[in-house]
């Protein structure tokens, strides 16, 4: 797994911990960001190449009522 592949990783999880600590489905989640349902599944799967992008991780702040620095680790990966 390469530099990229971790950060990768880490902010997609990093988001689904928050979308799951609110209570937020895949689907509301999806809808919310104005997206396909299957793209955030597609997301969360590692088997997908489907990746957030900055546009993605600025609006789930919003949606998740936090700073887009939530997302990313303190120190590179």
């Amino acid at each position: 797994m390469g530099k990229e592949a971790k950060i990768e990783k880490y902010v997609i999880n990093k988001v689904k911990q928050r979308r799951t600590d609110l209570g937020i489905s895949q689907a509301e989640l999806a809808h919310l960001l104005d997206v396909s349902e299957g793209f955030i599944g597609n997301i969360e799967n590692p088997n997908y190449p489907e990746k957030y992008n900055l546009r993605h991780l600025n609006d789930l702040a919003k949606i998740l009522k936090c700073s887009p620095k939530d997302f990313l680790p303190d120190k590179p990966l």
